[in-house]
This record gives structure tokens, sequence and C-alpha cells, in this order.
């Protein structure tokens, strides 16, 4: 993880945005879940009355991966996609990042660093995405630094801060996550693809 990644998190940690339906998460319970010499992933499906259905846990040794821009690849059989989010289109740079290239790489880059060392990722999904192999998702992350840092941040709320990722729109233009429009206003002071005008007018 970058210093900046880590700046941006402690500055978007100071706010909880409401992700999910069932209300917020329990830090505490997340903390708990930590293994040492592993990264623990854990995923929680509510009902339809915002009740735990059903409970998955996997430990990695390695960690978990970033498959796509916003997607997580639990194991051979399950994706966890970070829904209402995508990429810019086209090509972008960023000097600061000292970066030019495909939105969807840089996007990716930015999964991929924040997947790097979080003790706990912690997901929360519906029951309808149970079985399907690319599962609609919001998910957290534990990071621990030692007499430095101890946060748990929502990955989606990170990703649109440091501008890798954008909001994406319903068919009547209002945004999939209004839970998120504050995060993505943070990216827009011109951190990631904001930095690219032409990813402005987009």
């Amino acid at each position: 993880m970058t210093k900046r990644t880590v700046a941006t998190l402690l500055s978007v940690g100071l706010y909880t945005l409401p992700a999910f339906a069932v209300g917020e998460i329990d830090q505490n319970y997340i903390r708990s879940l930590a293994a040492p010499g592993k990264t623990v992933l854990v995923i929680e499906y509510y009902d339809g009355r915002g009740k735990v259905g059903e409970r998955k846990g996997y430990a990695s040794a390695t960690g978990f991966k970033a498959s796509a821009p916003t997607d997580i690849r639990v194991n051979d059989k399950t994706v966890l996609h970070l829904y209402g989010l995508e990429p810019c289109q086209g090509e972008m740079v960023n000097k600061a990042e000292n970066f030019a290239g495909l939105c969807t790489d840089f996007a990716q880059q930015q999964l991929a660093i924040m997947l790097q060392s979080p003790k706990v990722i912690f997901c929360r999904a519906f029951v309808s995405e149970q079985n399907a192999p690319r599962q609609d998702a919001t998910c957290y992350g534990y990071y621990n630094y030692p007499g430095s840092l101890d946060t748990i941040d929502m990955f989606e709320e990170q990703l649109l801060a440091l501008g890798a990722l954008r909001i994406s729109s319903k068919p009547d233009g209002s945004p999939m996550r209004p839970d998120l429009v504050d995060a993505e206003k943070i990216g827009k002071a011109g951190f990631g693809m904001w930095a690219d005008p032409r990813i402005k007018g987009q």
C-alpha cells in the first residue's frame, strides 16, 4: 500500500456512509476475524428482512487478487463484484501517479494495492447472490499497522476517493450508489482519473 493510499484511507475513514440497508458494520466483530499469517475473507448474505441468512468464510496465506477493475477473486468458482462502480472509458494520464494508459488498468492496479495488506476482507451481499459466479457485494478491508494505523474502510469509498473508479449511472441518469457521492467528490478534486481533463468531459 502506498503512502498516498494510506493517507486517503485516513481522510475518507473520518466519516461513514450507509453502504447497506442492514445498517452499519460491527467493527469489533470484523477485527475479531483476523488470523495470524493469513488474509481472512468473510461474506455475509442478507435476506429481505435485513437478517444474515448465510455466512461464508475463506482464508488465504497469499491474499486475494483483483481479477478486474471492480472484481475480487475469491476462488475458481466465485468472484465478488463491487457493484455500482466503473472505471473511466479509454485512456487516461495522471502525472502525479506516473501513469499513462487504459482506465481499466489504472483501476485494477489501485484495487490490487488495496488488496495487498488487509488482515480481513468483509463483504455483504444479498442471499440471491449466494450461488452466482459473480456476486454483487460491498466490501470492507481491515488494515492494521501497529503504532500507525488501525482502520476499517469500505473499498468502494477508497477507490472513488482515489479517482480509480466512478459511480455508474442508472438509465435515468441518477447515481447507482447515491450513498457514495461524497466519496466520489473527493476523487473529483483531481485524483486519479480526474486529473485528466478528458475524463471530466465523459
